[in-house]
């Protein structure tokens, strides 16, 4: 999760996002000036009502106990107001367990960087990046212990303020910061009438809460969830775009989280093919429930191990799931639940990945619904290859176009959980 730090860190972090593939929020702070010297920052507040002071500067400045709070009172104002303009009504995207990289266009004392990370802190983040283009050397020592880690391009003695850095340091606006939020690439947005909205989405499955990304297109005509073997689609820049690419196809997708942060450093937990099925099935049934999916027929995009827990899901909700396409995936380790597979299935392998083309070629021999096997020539296991990813992209799009039209969206039953649990190969 990418958040800038209005107003000049909010096109910074819209670049850093871009580059990412990663979602754009807005973390609002305000620092709290000397009354007769605004620019020294004695203090910054946050949202989540943080509060931070510097009491060197304090001391320094004399500044009584009724002037600190009247400037508190004063810049808490301002900054609900810009929290009502830059987020409107929803409520901020929830980091619980989130790696967040926090953003500005640079740092000069560093109070309000404090206050932000004191947010994220209470939000519950679970790893915190500051990233910034510069900051004096003083800054980048004080702060280095909040954050997790820091990203500081420019670190210089010569530091007289952040402008310098930069060859031009316009003032930027509330329009800027607004129109920067609401472009394709931020979160929770309309991208325009042909563009898909985009809501994060807390997956609540009883037992787990899971993290989601679901895109919405105008006139959607089915819905892709995308399966992940180590856990996170949401962050994964080839499922992403595969993702944009089955939008512009009139098709809504889930970009969701199998795993939680702390279940996937358990490298087991990638191969436990059954947990990672029983949470697609949930996650289906959670997505039936949801206002935009109503009526909708539902296809899986696998990969890796995701593969093999599409096929089984798949398997389980033989009457609802209408295709699923694997991305040099592992099928073969759905094991004797291929047979039960009754949704139209695509497996796409790299010409260059041997290994993985001889098990797809053996799992489709086993698969129990119509079945095709695509080969990318010259790509290995991750597509990385000029025109690879683009290839698998424009064949998973015309396969879900072709299956999922005319499937009926029939409501997700339930079945006896199985567990698959397989070694590290």
């Amino acid at each position: 999760m990418i958040l800038g730090l209005p107003r000049g860190g909010v096109p910074v972090a819209a670049e850093v996002a871009r580059a990412l593939e990663a979602p754009l929020d807005v973390l609002v702070v305000r620092k709290l000036g000397v009354p007769w010297h605004p620019e020294l920052g004695f203090g910054a507040i946050g949202e989540s009502g943080v509060t931070v002071v510097d009491e060197e500067v304090v001391a320094m400045a004399r500044i009584r106990p009724s002037e600190m709070e009247d400037v508190i009172r004063a810049e808490s104002a301002e900054l609900e107001r810009r929290v009502r303009l830059y987020r409107g009504d929803r409520s901020p995207v929830p980091l619980q367990g989130r790696t967040v990289i926090v953003v500005d266009d640079g740092i000069a004392t560093g109070v309000t960087v404090r206050a932000a990370i004191e947010v994220l802190r209470r939000r519950g983040a679970g790893h915190v990046v500051l990233a910034v283009p510069a900051a004096p050397p003083r800054a980048v020592e004080a702060l280095r212990s909040l954050a997790d880690e820091m990203v500081v391009l420019k670190s210089e003695e010569a530091f007289f303020a952040v402008g310098q850095f930069y060859d031009e340091f316009p003032q930027v606006t509330d329009e800027e910061v607004t129109r920067v939020l609401s472009e394709p690439d931020g979160e929770l947005t309309s991208v325009g009438a042909d563009g898909p909205f985009v809501r994060s989405c807390d997956i609540d499955l009883g037992s787990v809460s899971l993290m989601g990304d679901l895109a919405m297109p105008a006139r959607a005509t089915g819905l892709v969830l995308f399966a992940h073997g180590s856990g996170s689609s949401r962050h994964s820049p080839r499922n992403r775009s595969v993702a944009r690419r089955l939008n512009e196809a009139g098709l809504g997708t889930l970009l969701f989280d199998l795993l939680k942060a702390e279940e996937e450093l358990d490298r087991s937990n990638v191969f436990d093919i059954g947990l990672l099925a029983d949470r697609l099935v949930e996650t289906t049934g959670w997505l039936r429930r949801q206002p935009e999916a109503a009526g909708l027929p539902v296809g899986y995009f696998g990969a890796s191990t995701g593969a093999a827990a599409a096929l089984i899901a798949a398997a389980k909700l033989s009457n609802t799931i209408g295709a699923v396409v694997s991305r040099g995936g592992r099928p073969d380790l759905a094991g004797s639940r291929l047979a039960d597979v009754r949704a139209a299935t695509l497996l796409i392998v790299g010409g260059q990945d041997r290994v993985v083309l001889g098990l797809n070629r053996d799992a489709q021999a086993l698969l129990g619904a119509p079945s095709e096997l695509q080969v990318v020539p010259g790509a290995t296991h991750l597509f990385e290859e000029p025109g690879a990813l683009e290839r698998v992209a424009v064949l998973a799009a015309g396969w879900f176009t072709r299956y999922l039209a005319g499937v009926a969206a029939e409501p997700v039953g339930s079945e006896t959980p199985i567990r698959l649990q397989l070694a590290d190969p």
